[in-house]
């Protein structure tokens, strides 16, 4: 008589996602390069852009905000992007070196890959997003400390919605030079028409369908709403906190499904 052999015990979701969290930080900190860049360029931007427009632009009218006010939520999310983008290409990295085959192979829950991908580079993203946002007051820019926590939680879902989309792009590519034209195809052209450089009620009639199709147009509303209150929204052109919470949420969720869905499918190569 045979013996049935024994079915692999599941390791369940907590504890793989977090190894594979912790292996982000850990490639993070060893990495420091990382942070330069992802701090480097996005402070370039907001010094370049904020010197030269700061004069001469005003969104929302002349008399309201400066545009340096304006933009800073655009440049948070920029650093959030560029974090994704570094992120994900451990995945190309870890396909390569036969890594994440040996992580498919093994009794782990494809869930637990995704949450621990995404939620270790959204972390990430957050975590620089933050020590951008400490510099705020050196550039006169002052948050409003009662939102603070809804302005994190914004941030965050801002940096999940960024990293899922890095995740389900890079998960089905095997070379970063192509994973790189197609971020730059797919996440830079999101940030551009997100609202970041120019608000939406500046722009032409389709442009203004265009931004506001854009996802992160809406976390930029609420990024916009929990850290400058006083800004008008309507002024900018922009949905309320409300409407800006409710489609990032669904559509941070819906691109986690996607990626789920996408690690259950066969893993080419």
């Amino acid at each position: 008589m045979t013996t049935p052999s024994p079915k692999p015990v599941s390791a369940g979701v907590f504890w793989p996602a977090y190894s594979l969290f912790l292996r982000e930080w850990v490639r993070f900190l060893r990495q420091r390069n990382r942070m330069i860049g992802a701090m480097a360029t996005p402070l370039l931007f907001l010094v370049f852009f904020g010197s030269g427009f700061g004069s001469s632009v005003r969104p929302g009218g002349q008399d309201s905000m400066a545009y340096t006010h304006f933009f800073f939520p655009g440049v948070l999310l920029m650093v959030v992007l560029f974090t994704a983008v570094f992120s994900s290409i451990s995945i190309i990295e870890d396909r390569n070196q036969g890594f994440l085959q040996g992580v498919l192979v093994a009794p782990v829950s494809r869930w637990a890959i995704v949450l621990g991908k995404v939620l270790g580079s959204a972390s990430l993203g957050l975590f620089q997003g933050l020590l951008l946002l400490l510099l705020a007051p050196l550039m006169g820019l002052w948050p409003d400390v009662a939102s603070l926590p809804l302005a994190i939680l914004v941030l965050f879902l801002c940096a999940t919605l960024l990293s899922g989309i890095g995740f389900f792009f890079a998960w089905q590519m095997d070379s970063v030079q192509g994973f790189h034209a197609v971020m730059n195809l797919v996440l830079m052209p999101l940030w551009l028409l997100s609202g970041a450089i120019f608000p939406v009620s500046g722009a032409s009639g389709w442009m203004q369908v265009v931004m506001k199709s854009n996802p992160l147009s809406y976390g930029l509303s609420a990024l916009r709403a929990t850290l400058f209150p006083e800004q008008a929204a309507a002024a900018l052109g922009e949905s309320s906190l409300e409407i800006s919470l409710i489609v990032l949420s669904a559509t941070t969720l819906v691109v986690m499904l996607a990626a789920l869905v996408l690690v259950n499918r066969p893993l080419k190569g």
